[in-house]
């Protein structure tokens, strides 16, 4: 089932083509014939399936699995035109690893998916990643795995794909159960370590001794990662004889053996080579690299290394170019670093080590503070009129950002949004509660325009924890009213009430009107969705008059827009007016020209529905316009249904299909499954209009499917007439009776005269009215 007219947009551009891989590796040499033996999986003709669609390239710590990966994958890249995938999943990292949901997450994102269309369980993820690269040929490079549980959902499944996985384990499973091939890397053969240290210090010092380099070789154990790091080492030392770095090794590795039990020689050497590297350090250098290893998540930026440092950003980039040019650090993207899981940690040890415990409190008071106060610019860009949460000034050297507009700000929370997450969870580790409780306060505006429920729900419960422990209930009500928004806004409608009927609670327990009169205004939102009208009614006439008590004039137009939005639902089509132009006239007093669009949209259902055709589309379709300047797709996609619905009434259903289809897409990249489901309703409607009953019903069925499982009952019903009367007009007038009947035992409950319209004249007609 298809719409069969596509929106003049549909076919600007195809779905995204993503280059994940991290940068090529700089004087890679040797391992010609892994290379050899990962190349053999590709066939001649590049139409044809791979001979292997899963390698595992498995070996020690160190050992250059993630180089060699990342070499061949630069080298093949063009085999696979589709695009490349890559996430480091953190098996052996100090830190949480990546889970294979939140590795789903990330992979969807880059395949064109936005977080709040991503499924919120494991299985529905994989099974739509699949689906994504079922018609593809792309390579998926999953670094650092510890378990096949963290691989399996990962494996693309179709065979033009080719996932590398690498790990310190042997991963059995992989290759009894999913056919894949493992290549086990060992250390280098003596003379291809000192190739390797040859090729990366020949420019600095070409007439190095090569029993001296075959002896620095063997201090670094053969390893790949110790043989690079000693040989950034020699090269920024040119002038210092190979001599005496071996004998500074030699010393380094001899304290080591005096310090250490165990016959772990590998592990040992390559130990020695970070203490080697680290202690050559400047001292400034020295210190950032410890105190990154106290950074909530393993990836971070310049500004935040600036922040934990206490020093402003120039100083830190000028000492993270020399952590990545003494391999201690990696750059991942343009002002974007992280850590080898090794280096990070004993990144972890030095800090624990050398820093004294206030100095490793007073580092991550600032880069928590950093993380907070950035917070709080990205939501007064995001939704400037949301009362702020009082937050102490940062300490001193801490230079929070600030963004030119939302978009910059959405920006930031995209590329942060894991730190973010562990940030909150960092602070109630270490007692940092009132941190931990304002990160969901702050974040609430941001996560309600993006969707993203995992992150969302897993910080407002750690923020609630914080609160609650702290005994802080001003920041208890602000998470539950964070959490009541994410429940709503993911349709868990009966949880959404009780978080907003608790923080409503410890509102007036404060005695905090204003606060009240938003918990109020949230609830009723909730009661609206639920279609329980008249207690919507209800709770919003409270909130607008605790509004105008507390002074607060500018949101009394959104109670007023509400107010009408009931009314209009319950089919007060008279009533709806009255207040939908009053609230339009007081927007446009005030220049707010979103709400604005916002009461236009309503504004066009109550003329529609009162004969009005013409002025209902100018109407919508100024509401679109002004959605479509601002960029906003929700607001689109939403009031594209109006659109739509305003064609179909002017008779003008090929243009109605088109903002049907336009809608439905926008809320399937939204992840707002109720509203694509009410565009299929839409286009139901449209295509019986036209006559063609069989794909009106099609889409009225999937439409009610949608709903149902969605425990939706209005809409439920709402596509049930549209398909009981596409039924009867193809003559199926029994089966078409069965979901008439289901209309009725449907809409029992409701009293109002919607409600009663749609009893009385269930599959007769689509029916637009209403939401």
């Amino acid at each position: 089932m298809h719409f069969h007219t596509a929106p003049p947009s549909a076919h600007r551009s195809g779905p995204p083509t993503p280059r994940q891989l991290p940068g090529d590796v700089r004087g890679f040499v040797n391992r010609s014939e892994e290379i050899q033996r990962l190349d053999a999986v590709l066939t001649d003709d590049e139409a044809e399936p791979l001979l292997v669609c899963v390698c595992l390239i498995a070996g020690t710590a160190g050992a250059g699995k993630t180089s060699l990966a990342l070499r061949w994958a630069h080298l093949t890249r063009a085999r696979f035109p589709d695009g490349q995938l890559y996430v480091n999943l953190r098996g052996y990292d100090p830190g949480a690893p990546v889970t294979a949901q939140e590795a789903l997450s990330h992979f969807l994102r880059a395949l064109g998916v936005p977080a709040t269309a991503i499924p919120a369980d494991a299985e529905s993820r994989a099974a739509l990643y699949r689906s994504l690269l079922a018609e593809r040929r792309m390579l998926v490079v999953l670094d650092n795995a510890a378990t096949v549980a963290q691989v399996r959902p990962l494996l693309p499944g179709a065979a033009g794909c080719l996932a590398i996985v690498t790990s310190r384990s042997r991963l059995s499973g992989l290759a009894v159960r999913d056919g894949a091939r493992r290549i086990t890397l060992g250390t280098l053969a003596e003379e291809e370590a000192v190739a390797l240290l040859r090729t990366i210090t020949a420019e600095y010092r070409p007439y190095d001794d090569a029993d001296r380099l075959t002896e620095l070789a063997r201090l670094c154990a053969h390893l790949p990662l110790a043989l690079r790091i000693a040989a950034e080492r020699a090269a920024t030392h040119p002038y210092m004889s190979l001599d005496d770095l071996v004998r500074d090794l030699r010393d380094e590795s001899a304290l080591w053996d005096a310090l250490t039990v165990g016959d772990d020689e590998e592990a040992e050497a390559v130990r020695t080579v970070f203490a080697w590297s680290y202690r050559a350090l400047p001292e400034d250098a020295a210190r950032l690299f410890r105190l990154l290893g106290l950074h909530p998540g393993s990836e971070f930026g310049t500004p935040a290394a600036a922040a934990l440092a206490g020093v402003d950003t120039a100083g830190a980039r000028r000492l993270l170019d020399v952590l990545v040019g003494t391999h201690l650090l990696a750059q991942t993207a343009p002002d974007r670093f992280e850590f080898h899981d090794l280096l990070r940690a004993y990144a972890i040890d030095q800090a624990r080590n050398e820093e004294p415990y206030e100095g490793r409190e007073a580092a991550l008071l600032r880069i928590l503070s950093w993380y907070l106060h950035t917070c709080d610019a990205a939501r007064r860009r995001v939704k400037p009129d949301e009362p702020p949460v009082p937050l102490d000034p940062p300490p001193e050297g801490v230079e929070p950002l600030a963004f030119a507009d939302h978009e910059e700000a959405v920006r930031w929370y995209e590329q942060e949004r894991v730190n973010l997450l562990d940030a909150a969870r960092t602070a109630e580790h270490i007692g940092l509660d009132g941190l931990a409780w304002r990160f969901p306060a702050l974040l609430r505006p941001v996560h309600a325009r993006l969707n993203p429920f995992e992150e969302w729900f897993a910080m407002g419960e750690t923020g609630l924890r914080a609160a609650r422990r702290e005994g802080d209930r001003f920041g208890e009500a602000e998470v539950l009213s964070s959490l009541g928004k994410a429940a709503a806004q993911s349709q868990r409608l009966t949880e959404a009430t009780r978080h907003h009927e608790e923080a409503l609670t410890i509102r007036r327990e404060l005695g905090d009107r204003l606060g009240e009169a938003l918990a109020l205004n949230a609830l009723g939102l909730v009661q609206l969705r639920a279609r329980s009208l008249q207690a919507a009614r209800d709770t919003f006439t409270r909130a607008l008059d605790l509004f105008q008590e507390t002074g607060s004039p500018h949101w009394g137009p959104t109670l007023t827009t509400n107010l009408a939005t009931v009314a209009y639902e319950a089919g007060r089509l008279p009533e709806a007016l009255t207040l939908v132009q009053q609230a339009l006239a007081q927007h446009r007093a005030r220049g707010d020209e979103r709400a604005e669009a916002n009461a236009l949209h309503l504004l066009s259902g109550v003329q529609r529905e009162q004969g009005h055709t013409h002025e209902a589309l100018l109407s919508a379709q100024h509401a679109v316009d002004i959605a479509r300047r601002f960029g906003n797709r929700a607001w689109e996609g939403f009031w594209l249904l109006e659109l739509g619905a305003a064609q179909l009434a002017a008779e003008r259903a090929d243009e109605a299909l088109v903002s049907y289809q336009r809608s439905a897409a926008l809320h399937r990249v939204l992840g707002d499954r109720s509203r694509e489901a009410r565009a299929w309703h839409g286009a139901g409607n449209t295509y019986a209009a036209l006559h063609r009953f069989e794909e009106a019903a099609a889409f009225q069925r999937r439409a009610a499917a949608v709903h149902r499982e969605l425990g939706d009952p209005w809409q439920t019903a709402l596509a049930l007439n549209g398909l009981a009367h596409a039924l009867r007009r193809s003559g199926a007038d029994a089966e078409a009776g069965v979901h008439a009947g289901e209309v009725v035992r449907l809409v029992a409950p409701y009293g109002d005269p919607r409600a009663g319209h749609l009893r009385a004249g269930s599959g007769g007609g689509p029916g637009m009215g209403g939401s």
